[in-house]
């Protein structure tokens, strides 16, 4: 797994870094001066949270997670003004 941030100071510490390491988890981050390099991301854990983490509550984080992955598949994946995996699959079929 692969973990890109911003250079913000709590992501470049070494106590994040050898947490990282800790999981098997690989730091990436973006060049100083480039912020859109996080645009994609910060646009889809902003939707999710004002769509789905913010209007709701949740027995355990099993039942959390269920939520978030059907959010994807079944709103965001499907509905939202990109294209979809499944219109690209479709338009890309062999």
């Amino acid at each position: 797994m692969i973990f890109h941030s911003d250079r913000g100071c709590q992501y470049t510490s070494w106590q994040f870094a050898a947490l990282a390491d800790q999981f098997g988890i690989r730091l990436s981050v973006g060049r100083t001066g480039q912020c859109w390099d996080n645009a994609l991301a910060e646009s889809f854990f902003a939707t999710i949270k004002r769509e789905l983490l913010d209007t709701a509550t949740w027995t355990s984080r099993a039942a959390a997670r269920i939520a978030i992955f059907d959010f994807i598949e079944s709103w965001y994946n499907l509905h939202r003004l990109h294209s979809s995996p499944a219109e690209y699959e479709t338009a890309h079929a062999a």
